[in-house]
C-alpha cells in the first residue's frame, strides 16, 4: 500500500474541504478507491500508487479552489474528480481569473469547467459563437451573462434574444393572448436568466426602453440587427432557412452566440437541422468560433450527466441492432 500527505498546519481551509458531514472525502474515497485521513498537521492518503497520486493531485486542487472562491460546491469536486480520472490536467486558476458579471443578489458568475472557459474566450475573440452541448453545460445562462456584461459596460447598446417556437409552428396565431402572451412558454429560460442576473425592476425597465428584446424567430426577419448582443437559442431546431436569414441579420458593432443541442432536434420528420448544416457550412470561416461543450460541463444535478450517458448508450445500442437487422436483410 502506497502513501502520500499533504501539509495543512497553517490551512484555514481544511473544514471546507471535507464538506458536511465528510461528504467531499466520501465522494474522493469512492472515486479513486483511496483512504484520506486528517492525522494531527496533515492528510494521509492510503491505496494503491497510482491513485494515491491522483488522490493528492485532487486534494490540492481543491484547496486551490478555496482558497481563491472561499467555498466548494460538491459539483466543484466531482469535476475535478472525473478529470483527474481521465488522466487530463486540472489548471484550476484558468477558471478562477474572471468574473463576468455579478448578479443583482451580488454572486459572481464565472466559468466552472474548462470547457466553459473555452466558450467564454471565444465570445471575447469571435463575432459570432456557436456553442453546442448538451443540457445544463451553461450555454444560454454564459451568453446571456456575457451578454449582459457587455451591454454594462456599453459595448453595445441593446440586448436582443430570440429562439423558434417550433411547436407553434412559428406562426404562434392561433393562441390566445397578445404576442407576449403567445411567445413566453418559449422564452421563459431566457427570461429566468435575466431576472437573475438583472434583477425584475431593472429588466423591466430596460424591456421598456427598448434596450432588452425577446421575440420569436420569425420576428427577425427583414431587419438589421446593428450595435447589439444577439443571442439565438435552441437553434438546433431552426431550418436551413431560418439560420442563414438569422446570421445575415448581422449588423456593424453586434455580436450573434447561437446555441444549441444537435443530438435534440424537434424539428418536423424531413425538415434538416439548419444548426447541423451551419457547422459545416462555416466551420472554417475567420472570425467565428465553434465550442463544443461536453458532459464534462455538465452543471446542473449530478444524476443529468447520468441520463446523458444512459440515452448515449442507448442510442449506440439501438443504431448498433438496426445495423445488423439492415445487414441481415
Amino acid at each position: 500500500m502506497a502513501e502520500e500527505f499533504i501539509d495543512i498546519q497553517r490551512d484555514p481551509y481544511i473544514s471546507s474541504l471535507f464538506g458536511r458531514l465528510d461528504e467531499n472525502i466520501k465522494v474522493i474515497e469512492a472515486g479513486l478507491g483511496t483512504k484520506i485521513r486528517l492525522e494531527e498537521n496533515r492528510l494521509a492518503i492510503y491505496g494503491d500508487e497510482e491513485n494515491t497520486e491522483k488522490t493528492k493531485k485532487l486534494l490540492l486542487t481543491l484547496i486551490e479552489i478555496l482558497k481563491q472562491q472561499k467555498k466548494l460546491h460538491i459539483s466543484d469536486v466531482r469535476y475535478c474528480l472525473d478529470l483527474i480520472k481521465q488522466g487530463k490536467n486540472i489548471n484550476i486558476s484558468q477558471l478562477m481569473d474572471k468574473i463576468v458579471v455579478y448578479t443583482s443578489m451580488g454572486r459572481g458568475i464565472r466559468a466552472k469547467t474548462l470547457g466553459q472557459k473555452r466558450y467564454l474566450d471565444a465570445m471575447e475573440k469571435n463575432d459570432i459563437v456557436f456553442g453546442i452541448g448538451p443540457a445544463g453545460t451553461g450555454k444560454t445562462y454564459l451568453a446571456m451573462a456575457n451578454a449582459i456584461r457587455a451591454f454594462k459596460n456599453k459595448e453595445v447598446n441593446r440586448i436582443i434574444l430570440t429562439r423558434p417556437a417550433v411547436e407553434a409552428g412559428e406562426s404562434l396565431g392561433f393562441l390566445p393572448g397578445d404576442l407576449q402572451m403567445k411567445v413566453d412558454p418559449y422564452l421563459r429560460p431566457l427570461y429566468d436568466a435575466l431576472f437573475e442576473i438583472f434583477g425584475y425592476d431593472t429588466y423591466q425597465k430596460y424591456v421598456e426602453k427598448g434596450m432588452i428584446e425577446i421575440a420569436p424567430l420569425a420576428y427577425m426577419r427583414g431587419r438589421t440587427l446593428d450595435g447589439a448582443y444577439v443571442i439565438l437559442d435552441e437553434a438546433q431546431n431552426t431550418t436551413n432557412e431560418q439560420m442563414k436569414m438569422f446570421l445575415t441579420r448581422l449588423g456593424y458593432g453586434s455580436k450573434a452566440i447561437i446555441t444549441g443541442d444537435i443530438t435534440q432536434v424537434d424539428l418536423p420528420r424531413g425538415k434538416q437541422s439548419g444548426l447541423k448544416s451551419v457547422l459545416k457550412i462555416l466551420k472554417d470561416v475567420n472570425g467565428i468560433g465553434i465550442v463544443y461543450l461536453t458532459r464534462n460541463d455538465i452543471v446542473r444535478h449530478p444524476l443529468v450527466q447520468r441520463i446523458i450517458d444512459a440515452y448515449d448508450r442507448w442510442e449506440k445500442k439501438s443504431n448498433e441492432i438496426k445495423g445488423e437487422e439492415k445487414k441481415n436483410g
